[in-house]
């Protein structure tokens, strides 16, 4: 059974913990949904390209208000 987590602000590091939750594999955790004020577009945006740790290698897509990566949604 897996932990649901949700990100409370979709800044700097909370666009790291989603990387790592979403990256590894290893854990009992599932991101189900982040808070924040920007709206789904600019955060697929920001999450995909980062320049200090590169693109997001996998799909990063939007439907509706919830972001879509690597065909697992989570709401915004």
């Amino acid at each position: 059974m897996a932990i649901k987590v949700a990100i409370n602000g979709f800044g700097r590091i909370g666009r790291l913990v989603a990387r790592a939750l979403l990256e590894r594999t290893d854990h009992d955790f599932e991101l189900v949904a982040i808070n924040d004020l920007g709206d789904a577009k600019s955060n697929a945006l920001l999450f995909k390209r980062d320049s200090v740790h590169g693109n997001w290698k996998g799909d990063v897509s939007v439907d509706g208000d919830s972001l879509v990566v690597d065909g697992k949604r989570i709401k915004v």
